[in-house]
């Protein structure tokens, strides 16, 4: 198919469509229509939610898994379970999330080159379903396989869903507010994960006989994302590229954007593929050989290992167990750790609002920078904890720093870059490659922290200090700032570490 085909000029001289509005000066108005608004309230509550909420909602019952693990094992082989292999097991239900999510992100590029971005995330809804009744019912029916099998079915649903909800995302927004409506992602991240804390509080779903619920809701989002979604528009740049749809596109356009003149948005999606001349979808493979997009890729690559390796993950993980060892009682516990998703959501919250005016570059770096800078103050406060009473305060200040300085900037950025780093034939292999480090890092962090912690105490965060530093000054030194500019622009910029120009665009005369 020949993208010159595509009738752009007459798109461009229809005078039959009111001009977009601009301001003075010439600005054009960097307006969120409210179908931009709803798609991404309703991608992000059924997908980006559901993966914050399965990271902090196994916190508040872990004695209660525990006990049904040992009470399940010694009616089956009559005997208490082995202290090893009920560390062993609980580790396993931690991280075999991850290794869904892996699964999840392996299957992104066929299915949602297959089905669409749209209807990639409605299938998405069965993996979460199915897992919120496995796990809803585990106990009733005394099976801790079901328990694990419903957080392997979330990290599948997780997998597809942190890949194509910014694929969508980033394909539906104009490139003014595409920072700002991407960290919706991140928003909704640290929303789920708030949420997991505020229902795992005891006076609510927290208890021994009620904890099974606690995964349960996990059937409400999905449910509100399955009858919502199929009444927004697929993505544009699906239908104009991968199902050379020009007409459904431009209707896309006009829905999502809430403007009848979609002309420019057209000549961009265009231009930001290269107007190349046979449509072609570039494999896993292509994409690691291509010499174009070299420092892209690898940058992407450090981007999501940095973001699950910067120690967060241990936070959200292990935050009873380390709020434990900084001193806290164990009844105050479930709330101080209420406090640590009410601020990532807030910090995210920010980031949203800022980062179209800071760009991404100052708030990741910064963001990695500052994380370093408290771990190792953190670092300093766990060894003198008892020393005096207020030290242990100290250390929770330390940690609320922590998730901060995360969610302002690291928390979000790498999904943006991702979809702005590749054009339309290569994002579907770029975000399997993305997930794959993602979840990957997660799995790695979610095993071995607690070894990590046991072997080196107070001084394990150093660790996550020295990556968020390398972090830092790799993106100091090689990403360039990408708000506001097209992917031709962000190519250009790559060209001279990458060695090869990438391929001149050619131009619909107009």
């Amino acid at each position: 198919m020949d993208y010159r085909e595509f009738s752009v000029p007459s798109l461009t001289h229809d005078t039959s469509y009111p001009r977009r509005s601009e301001v003075p000066g010439g600005r054009r108005r960097k307006d969120w229509s409210c179908l931009l608004v709803v798609a991404s309230l309703v991608g992000a509550f059924g997908s980006s939610f559901l993966y914050g909420y399965n990271l902090s909602v196994v916190n508040a019952p872990t004695q209660y898994i525990k006990a049904f693990y040992n009470d399940t094992w010694e009616k089956r082989h009559g005997h208490p379970i082995d202290p090893d292999t009920l560390t062993l097991l609980w580790s396993v239900t931690v991280s075999i999330f991850a290794i869904g999510g892996l699964v999840g992100t392996i299957m992104v590029k066929m299915v949602a080159n297959v089905l669409g971005r749209k209807s990639t995330l409605l299938v998405n809804n069965g993996f979460a379903i199915s897992a919120a009744l496995l796990m809803a019912f585990s106990l009733q029916a005394e099976s801790l396989e079901m328990l694990i099998m419903g957080r392997f079915l979330m990290g599948v649903d997780g997998g597809i869903a942190l890949s194509v909800l910014p694929m969508y995302l980033n394909e539906i927004s104009p490139k003014e507010i595409r920072g700002s409506m991407g960290q919706v992602t991140a928003i909704f991240i640290c929303i789920g994960v708030f949420s997991g804390q505020l229902l795992g509080l005891p006076e609510l779903l927290g208890k021994e006989s009620t904890w099974p619920y606690l995964f349960g809701v996990i059937i409400f989002p999905a449910v509100v994302q399955l009858v919502s979604l199929p009444f927004l528009p697929e993505s544009p740049h699906y239908l104009l590229f991968e199902k050379q749809d020009e007409a459904g596109a431009v209707k896309a356009f006009q829905k999502f954007l809430g403007k009848a003149d979609v002309a420019r948005e057209v000549e961009e999606a265009l231009a930001e593929s290269h107007v190349q001349k046979n449509l072609h979808l570039v494999s896993t493979l292509e994409l690691l050989r291509d010499p174009f997009v070299r420092w892209q890729l690898i940058t992407v690559i450090i981007t999501m290992a940095c973001y699950q390796l910067c120690g967060l993950n241990a936070i959200w993980f292990y935050t009873s167990s380390i709020f434990g060892k900084a001193g806290i009682p164990q009844a105050n516990i479930p709330y101080i750790t209420l406090s640590t998703g009410g601020i990532e959501t807030l910090a995210s919250i920010f980031s949203g609002l800022v980062i179209e005016r800071l760009g991404r570059r100052p708030l990741l770096i910064g963001g990695f920078l500052l994380m370093a800078l408290f771990f190792g103050t953190l670092t300093v406060t766990l060894s003198l904890q008892d020393r005096a009473p207020w030290v242990p305060y100290l250390s929770i200040v330390c940690i609320l720093a922590i998730i901060a300085s995360f969610c302002s900037g690291p928390g979000g950025i790498p999904f943006i870059l991702t979809g702005e780093f590749f054009q339309q034939s290569q994002r579907p292999a770029a975000f399997m490659i993305a997930g794959t480090v993602n979840w990957l890092s997660n799995f790695a962090v979610g095993l071995l922290f607690p070894f990590i912690q046991k072997s080196l105490d107070s001084y394990c965060f150093l660790v996550f200090a020295s990556i968020c530093i390398i972090g830092a000054v790799y993106f100091y030194f090689v990403l360039p700032e990408t708000k506001n500019r097209t992917h031709a622009e962000i190519s250009q910029a790559f060209a001279k570490r990458n060695k090869a120009q990438p391929p001149k665009e050619k131009s619909t005369p107009l």
